[in-house]
């Protein structure tokens, strides 16, 4: 059987790629705090999600391995092992780097128990207008475990001590999360310094037992099973069923306790008891619980200095200020690089469909959107303005869900015509069509891409969109919708490659053409961008055309189950990650396919997820200048010596180091400055065009 690396594992290699830009000593302080955090959010979601869904396997008995040989129990063996290493190097980074260089920026963390007089006085009377308000404690009973604990949440527990009854009992303390992480402390000097909310609320605790003596307390963290599902055969009402499912979330089983080293042994068996988590569960924490908070820190005001410099979106050159985006459309397909070319075109686009009196329609896929969300409000404005709106909201987006339902609601109410997913799969495809009246015609305006509608994560993950008027990409998007909202099939499309039907076959179909034409002494090449590579049959067919002689040249982010460079599978495939300052999101597929190449953007990775279990696009593009610019988009990356890793065999990876005397690349800072010349040319040469004054009829 052909090699595999274990999924999880390969996961938590990408995030130890991650925390290596924390370590590094040549990035800003708080970029540094910023990869840190980002790396403890990333085991939040991994444990709720992936852990919790092996634990759910191990209960059920079952001992069937996986394609890499790894079965529930010894992946989670596994896991742990290289969990407590990684958490180790963080919290190491944390002390020992991180705090004594922010202290000595200014920025410093205290203990209350430290303060000088004046300024504990200040905290407590901080806790006691601002917190103790708002905290609620639970009594542990006899008979644990308690019913309430939030997940994810700061908890602190405390023993409780009665002089008068001469009894001794527990208490827990959650606090809520959006009293926010930092307590600040105001010093003289004007330094940032504050203390954390935990230790306040555990120097104050006693105000919450009048009567009683707090003898001892430490703070604790549980992450519960977030793997849970919809049952859709069941469910007539999936709104309802989803809102089951976010409250089964709440009181999941635990699947991870954090505790602080040197917590009272008592105190630790009482809060294990009540939390139900068995050993293999504790996780020891020699620092601060919940360092995905540290998160806050990282964008303190005033400390620009210790952040990268800003990099603004720029202006694409084929956008046009005060032209409408309907005509730009119409004089030539736009592809944008985001966040390097600015995400406001898309935006405008929709802002001026729903304003527009000749736009008769807009239909479109949502399935992530920012908190205040300027896509929704132009749909809901559209929708009031008598436009016949149609949106398709993924409930089963996971940890989004509670935001889609609150926002397919607004849509309802406005008058739009909401559709909650498709039975049994997620729609994860990337979206929009436009229907406009020009001329006596219908013409449709159509945006995809590889990323989602939110303009928050526009300016933080590398994504592309493809805007087009061809008549063939409106048409397919149309069938497309019919059959997200009508249930007819994904049949009859003649540019767009959609999954679960076609996507698969199609990319098995490209790569044994590539094998092919090896085989027979021809020039072939497969170069992609993914965010992850999973799924068997994929993998395998990459082997079998490395085998034929076939260059490969894969960028995957993140979870990497091919194993790179193995002799007899492999020797041709290359496999690198990068690492920046933005996420890498786009998908870019290229196929040399005998000099004529065939190249598409795409909403889906490369798993058995997206390729099967949802709705996904495939986009070809057909312009050769478009075209061309996305091949030399996926070759920049292969020639990053700054950022790269490359992947070996093994599933680890190294940082690709430079050679004696090689000019340093790094592939994000290339887009960049290539977006600034392109955006300031065109500036430029606007500025040198003079269009004359035509007087007002």
């Amino acid at each position: 059987m052909p090699p595999f690396i274990n999924r999880e594992l390969s996961w938590l290699e990408f995030n130890q790629r991650v925390l290596n830009e924390a370590m590094r000593n040549d990035l800003p302080l708080l970029e540094r705090l910023k990869f840190l955090a980002i790396t403890a959010s990333n085991l939040d979601e991994f444990f709720q999600v992936r852990v919790g869904g092996l634990m759910l396997l191990r209960r059920s008995g079952r001992k069937m391995a996986d394609p890499s040989g790894y079965t529930p129990t010894r992946c989670l063996a596994a896991i742990r092992q290289r969990v407590l290493a990684m958490k180790s190097d963080q919290y190491t980074l944390l002390a020992a780097t991180l705090l004594p260089a922010m202290a000595e920026a200014g920025i410093t963390l205290l203990k209350v128990g430290e303060l000088p007089v004046l300024q504990a006085a200040k905290a407590a009377s901080v806790f006691e207008e601002s917190i103790l308000p708002l905290l609620t404690p639970l009594a542990i009973d006899p008979d644990p475990p308690v019913t309430g604990i939030p997940g994810l949440s700061l908890v602190t527990a405390c023993c409780l001590s009665d002089q008068e009854t001469q009894t001794i009992r527990h208490a827990l303390i959650p606090i809520p999360d959006n009293l926010g992480r930092r307590v600040p402390i105001p010093i003289e000097d004007g330094t940032h310094a504050f203390v954390l909310i935990e230790d306040l609320v555990a120097t104050h605790a006693g105000l919450l037992f009048p009567g009683e003596t707090v003898t001892a307390t430490t703070t604790f963290r549980v992450t519960r099973n977030g793997d849970i599902a919809v049952q859709e055969e069941d469910a007539i009402d999936l709104a309802g069923e989803m809102e089951d499912v976010l409250t089964a979330r709440r009181f999941a089983d635990t699947v991870r306790l954090e505790l602080r080293k040197g917590a009272p042994r008592d105190l630790a068996k009482i809060i294990q008891a009540a939390t139900t988590a068995s050993p293999p569960e504790i996780y020891r924490c020699d620092g601060p619980l919940g360092l995905a908070s540290f998160m806050e820190m990282a964008f303190l005001p005033g400390c620009d200095h210790l952040r990268d410099a800003d990099w603004p979106p720029q202006n694409p050159p084929a956008i046009v200020p005060g032209t409408s985006m309907f005509e730009t459309i119409t004089a030539g397909d736009l592809l944008l690089h985001h966040p390097y070319e600015s995400f406001e075109p898309v935006l405008r686009l929709l802002e001026e469909a729903a304003a527009d009196p000749d736009v008769i329609s807009i239909k479109q896929v949502l399935y992530r959107t920012a908190r205040q969300s300027r896509v929704i409000d132009a749909l809901i404005k559209a929708a009031e303005n008598g436009k016949h709106v149609t949106v398709l909201v993924e409930l089963k987006a996971r940890f989004d869900e509670a935001r889609n339902l609150h926002r397919a609601d607004e849509l309802q109410r406005a008058g739009a015509q909401v559709v909650y997913g498709v039975k049994n799969l997620k729609t994860h495809a990337k979206i929009c069509l436009i229907i406009r009246r020009e001329s006596g015609h219908l013409r449709r305006y159509v945006h995809l891409g590889t990323g989602n509608y939110n303009e928050t994560t526009a300016k933080l993950y590398t994504d592309i969109s493809y805007l087009t008027c061809k008549p063939e990409f409106g048409n397919d998007s149309t069938l497309l919708f019919n059959a997200v909202t009508g249930r007819s099939k994904l049949l009859r499309f003649k540019r767009l490659v959609p999954a679960p039907t076609a996507m698969k076959p199609t990319l098995l179909d490209h790569i044994a053409g590539e094998a092919e034409r090896a085989r027979q002494g021809l020039p072939a090449r497969i170069m992609a961008k993914v965010n992850s590579l999973q799924d068997p049959e994929i993998i395998q067919a990459l082997y079998k055309a490395s085998q034929a002689g076939v260059r490969i040249q894969l960028n995957v982010r993140g979870i990497c189950c091919l194993k790179p460079g193995y002799s007899r599978y492999s020797k041709n495939i290359e496999v690198i990650s990068v690492i920046d300052r933005f996420l890498e999101h786009s998908r870019i597929f290229h196929f040399h396919h005998g000099g004529d190449s065939l190249v598409y953007l795409s909403s889906a990775d490369w798993m058995t997820r997206n390729l099967e279990k949802r709705i996904e696009l495939m986009i070809p593009i057909e312009e050769s200048a478009l075209k061309r610019r996305l091949v030399r988009v996926l070759e920049a990356y292969f020639n990053d010596n700054t950022q790269a890793y490359r992947l070996l065999p093994n599933g680890a990876s190294q940082r690709l180091a430079r050679a004696k005397g090689q000019k340093a690349f790094r592939v994000q800072d290339y887009f960049y400055q290539q977006a600034r010349k392109a955006a300031k040319a065109r500036e430029h040469e606007r500025s040198m065009t003079f269009d004359p004054y035509v007087p007002p009829r």
